[in-house]
């Protein structure tokens, strides 16, 4: 992990055959006009303001939620497949990333660190800058602490034990436990509670009426999130109950919306990066100093996208899309999450980028008895992905979520009973019968089971799946891990450690401060 700041100093020396003169050294260090310097940026709240907006920017990248993230979450769980043919992608669901080829997972590993710099520049300069407007300052600083805890929550999420940089002195930082990793995480979402808004409607300032923009209740989110994903239920609970309480979120009646372009910014959304095929130039932000003629899009929809109308580098299981007709609505009908998630060959015909899928397919059987990902993909709007630029917004945290987390924490404190309600308010969306009537009465250890279920159904392919195995102790658990890998074979090649990604090479070769590799690598 490596911070460089770059001066370029041009000096140059006339040498005359008649006279020498003498130059000073503070002579030759001149600043080039035509260049802004840290010095000279952070000066009044226009600057703070794209300060914080250029922490945001890290979320779109390659690295990031454009495309890397997002299949780095899915793919090692059993709702989420690859036969993709580019060995780095093809591997990571097979807990065979290489240490030696940092491809995908060192770019997302990169680009948090890159985040969490500029939250650091924010919250090192802002609070010198004099504001008219104090409450524009305190959003600003609210923004940076919860942007550097988002991605703070990913490098201790994925790479486990890792530097936490809090300012921007430094080139290199030593390594941290996963428990000082999950503090700060803490701390920051906190000190972003105190700071942010609920909502950015009528606010009077430069920031009034934004969309995107972190809030109180995103973090709250996070920081309930970052409690539970350390068993203190408690203190999660008390967190969602400030989202639920709020009045500020409500479910969506279309679960489809959630995953739609027409949609975004809904109820229901907590959080989610911001994308956008009309803003900006038409090049993908692949990565390193941001260009004028990168897009605000996402790459996610052709990497996922169903053959023929994108690169199908990610596929859905069968176990998921058998899981989907456990259990009929109360009118007899297969979940309608199904088709929101997966496109398959219907009974009755499904149409995606204006085809009849058995019609698309039908000279290539593999393909028609196949399945793949309809989540996040402009079925409804494009005639393919090929452009690599969809401008659907990646959903981060959903009040569903936030439900499900709640009703998750109740259980684990003994309020098994209580966990009804909240597991409900999820299911009726969707028309499932009434569980409490179902199956009434469950244990503990039941209701788990039922979170499992409920959980896998509601956010397949959202990035959540693996999270929730690993934090739950599945893999440590042999029977937990055979059904895991019936499941999904690609989990048959699960070797402990390898939950977490390895922490790239060049960080452990280049850091002085003794980085140490995550086990099994």
């Amino acid at each position: 992990m490596v911070f460089k700041n770059i001066k370029l100093v041009a000096c140059t020396i006339a040498l005359a055959t008649v006279s020498v003169s003498c130059v000073l050294e503070e002579d030759l260090n001149q600043v080039n006009p035509n260049f802004e310097t840290e010095a000279s940026f952070w000066q009044n709240d226009e600057d703070a303001l794209l300060g914080i907006n250029a922490a945001y920017s890290s979320l779109l990248t390659d690295g990031t939620y454009m495309r890397s993230t997002p299949l780095l979450l899915d793919l090692k769980s059993d709702d989420a497949r690859s036969y993709s043919p580019w060995d780095a992608m093809y591997n990571v669901g097979r807990f065979n990333s290489s240490v030696s080829n940092a491809a995908i997972y060192g770019w997302a590993f990169e680009t948090y660190y890159q985040g969490v710099y500029r939250c650091n520049q924010v919250l090192a300069n802002v609070p010198n800058i004099e504001f008219e407007d104090t409450a524009l300052k305190d959003r600003i600083l609210g923004q940076a602490y919860f942007l550097r805890g988002l991605y703070f929550f990913h490098l201790v999420n994925m790479f486990k034990n890792v530097p936490l940089p809090l300012d921007t002195e430094n080139l290199y930082y030593p390594q941290s436990t996963q428990e000082e990793g999950w503090a700060q995480v803490m701390s920051d979402m906190q000190m972003a509670v105190d700071l942010l808004p609920w909502s950015y409607d009528g606010i009077s300032g430069a920031d009034g009426n934004s969309k995107g923009r972190a809030t109180k209740g995103a973090a709250y989110g996070y920081l309930g999130k970052a409690y539970l994903f350390t068993y203190d239920y408690q203190s999660a609970k008390t967190a969602f109950e400030q989202v639920i309480n709020s009045g500020e979120y409500a479910l969506v009646a279309n679960y489809a919306d959630n995953f739609t372009e027409a949609n975004e910014n809904n109820s229901e959304s907590i959080f989610e990066v911001q994308f956008d095929r009309e803003v900006g130039g038409v090049a993908l932000g692949w990565g390193g100093a941001p260009l004028a003629s990168w897009g605000k899009t996402s790459a996610r929809a052709i990497t996922y996208a169903p053959r023929g109308f994108g690169w199908t580098d990610v596929q859905p299981t069968w176990t998921l899309f058998n899981e989907f007709q456990e259990e009929l609505t109360v009118d007899g009908e297969v979940d309608p999450r199904l088709d929101a998630t997966i496109a398959y060959n219907k009974d009755g015909g499904m149409t995606i980028y204006g085809q009849d899928f058995a019609t698309f397919y039908a000279g290539s059987p593999s393909d028609l008895n196949d399945l793949f990902c309809k989540k996040y993909q402009n079925t409804e709007t494009m005639v393919n992905e090929f452009d690599w630029r969809s401008g659907i917004n990646e959903r981060l945290m959903r009040y569903a979520d936030v439900l499900l987390m709640y009703a998750e924490c109740l259980n684990e404190l003994g309020q098994t009973s209580d966990v009804y309600t909240y597991i409900q308010m999820v299911r009726d969306r969707v028309n499932l019968p009434d569980l409490s009537t179902t199956m009434p009465g469950m244990s503990q250890a039941e209701m788990r089971e039922q979170i499992g279920h409920e959980r896998y159904l509601e956010f397949a392919l959202e990035g959540h799946r693996f999270d929730d195995i690993r934090r739950w102790g599945w893999l440590q658990d042999s029977a937990k891990l055979a059904w895991l890998a019936d499941r999904d074979d690609e989990l048959q090649s699960y070797v402990a450690g390898r939950e977490f990604f390895p922490i790239p090479q060049l960080e452990v070769d280049s850091n002085p401060n003794n980085i140490e590799q995550n086990p099994g690598y």
